[in-house]
């Protein structure tokens, strides 16, 4: 089984070797600096929950949902005392989500919704109308529909858990509307046009400038920095329809990029992945594995009838270890592509897992020749 993993993770960086040469178009590799997005935030209110909803009674209750429940109460005309409230169907919530890129008024874009008591699901649930807005404040949109999780967690009265991915946190598609324009959409000709690299390096930033002094036969673009390249519109751009076409063109021309070598790992969840211009020097490895079981067992010393006595539970720790003697060795030539380096693991026989241990290892040692990021 643990090849057969190991060898679909091949597979995967193969084709992620083979791609690293080539051309990506310009808009997959940049944005428009006028379509940069405004982070939104808001606070709201989830109803419809069947009894999964904050506890908003007893000392651990969720005193700010208390409140909001009463508050919004009191806008419809009701008062309520918020000693007096007693229910489960409704759940304090953090609403985030951006602004949409073009976006004008009336415009829609999905919201996530996230928990903010302790309740246990927010599956079925409704988000209330709930505004949204910026770091500094700025009302920008209205947020309200039913919530989608993809998930649940159940829990019986006897005690049993049934749970599926991560119920306390739903999306509500479409579910914002804007009700303030973000930035002006227009673009003006008098104005040079600006890309912002989704992955600023040197390289790409330059490749990007030549690429399109190139496709215009003239020296409109310049690279200001490894993240920003900025055009000037040809001569014949006059309107904001003819900027709109130029940038249409521009967007479909592809740039060689020039990423660094790096290899990220995730060892929370075992996670490896290499770059495809990952390389590594000649190196021998060996690689064994030590496992630690410890089981807990539980005695009972029971006296006998009508003996003076109490029953007493202890607890008798039992803790094995299990050293593989035999480990893997091998020695790995040195590599240019993350084909070759997969095969030469896949023949040593490692585990997924042990990749890790191993790929650190080896930047200890100097031989591999990329970045190596934890994560």
């Amino acid at each position: 089984m643990n090849k057969i993993r190991l060898t679909s993770a091949l597979i995967v960086l193969m084709t992620i070797s083979t791609l690293f040469t080539a051309q990506v178009r310009i808009k997959d590799l940049a944005n428009i600096e006028k379509t940069s997005q405004t982070a939104l935030v808001g606070y709201g209110l989830v109803v419809g929950l069947d009894g999964s909803g904050d506890r908003i009674t007893g000392q651990k209750g969720a005193v700010f949902t208390v409140q909001a429940i009463a508050n919004m109460l009191t806008q419809f005309g009701i008062t309520v005392n918020e000693s007096d409230l007693r229910t489960r169907n409704v759940a304090a919530v953090m609403i985030t989500s951006e602004t949409p890129v073009f976006g004008r008024v009336g415009s829609r874009f999905d919201v996530i919704v996230s928990s903010l008591g302790d309740a246990k699901s927010l599956e079925g649930g409704v988000l209330l109308m709930a505004p949204l807005r910026d770091a500094v404040g700025d009302y920008y949109a209205m947020a309200q529909g039913p919530i989608s999780i993809g998930g649940f967690n159940i829990e019986t009265q006897t005690g049993e858990k049934v749970r599926q991915n991560v119920a306390l946190v739903g999306r509500v598609p479409n579910g914002a509307i804007l009700e303030k324009q973000v930035k002006s959409n227009n673009f003006d000709p008098s104005e040079p046009l600006r890309f912002i690299l989704k992955s600023p390096d040197v390289t790409t930033a330059t490749n990007f400038a030549n690429v399109i002094n190139l496709n215009q036969n003239n020296e409109i673009a310049t690279a200001i920095d490894p993240s920003l390249i900025e055009i000037t519109y040809p001569e014949n751009v006059q309107s904001s329809w003819a900027a709109m076409q130029f940038i249409a063109n521009i967007e479909t021309i592809k740039v060689e990029t020039g990423n660094k070598a790096r290899v990220v790992i995730n060892e929370r969840s075992g996670t490896v992945v290499v770059g495809g211009n990952v390389i590594l020097d000649e190196v021998m490895i060996s690689h064994g594995s030590i496992s630690i079981h410890t089981k807990v067992t539980p005695l009972v010393s029971q006296p006998e009838p009508f003996a003076e006595g109490e029953t007493v539970v202890a607890e008798q720790t039992t803790t094995e270890v299990a050293v593989e003697e035999k480990g893997t060795i091998g020695v790995i030539p040195g590599t240019t592509s993350v084909s070759e380096l997969a095969v030469a693991l896949s023949d040593l026989g490692v585990k997924p897992r042990d990749i890790i241990s191993i790929f650190q290892a080896i930047k200890e040692t100097g031989a591999l020749q990329a970045d190596l990021v934890i994560i």
